[in-house]
């Protein structure tokens, strides 16, 4: 399975990916309207790129009334059908991660669908934080050493250590 993966040592801060994923979803460079984020860690000065993690158990998948989220066949990210949604926000509020969106200006449900295959965050990013690749069964599998290693460090700035 295909999938990006994050390399938060690698991330700068330098926002390319919002930029990048800004255009190519509005046609303008409005990071607010980013569906990837950039994570300032200010304790640690560290930074961490995140996005939808494409979820296998899709909670804002499952908690839509009417079934507007579905998986694309080619690249198996989870979809918004902007013809189907409603603009409820329950997918919104069911996301554990932030990272499913409200479009003001379309009333609908919004979030990362891979750019159909080819990220222009993955692309635009200078220091490979972001790549787009196999990433095997696991969901994220990156996450869970660099939580660990994050948490450590986050211990040893409040112990003063």
């Amino acid at each position: 399975m295909r999938g990006l993966q994050i390399h938060p040592e690698k991330c700068t801060g330098c926002m390319q990916c919002e930029l990048a994923c800004s255009y190519v979803k509005t046609g303008t460079f409005q990071p607010s309207r980013s569906l990837i984020r950039v994570h300032i860690f200010d304790e640690l000065a560290s930074y961490s790129p995140y996005t939808c993690f494409q979820c296998k158990e899709a909670w804002c998948m499952t908690t839509c009334p009417t079934n507007a989220i579905t998986i694309n066949a080619d690249t198996g990210a989870k979809v918004v059908l902007p013809q189907t949604c409603v603009g409820c926000g329950l997918c919104s509020i069911a996301c554990p991660f932030g990272t499913v969106f409200y479009n003001p200006d379309t009333h609908k449900a919004y979030k990362c669908d891979l750019c159909s295959g080819s990220p222009a965050c993955a692309t635009a990013c200078p220091t490979g934080a972001i790549e787009y690749g196999e990433i095997g069964d696991g969901e994220a599998p990156w996450l869970a050493g660099w939580s660990a290693k994050l948490q450590k460090e986050y211990a040893e700035v409040l112990s003063g250590a």
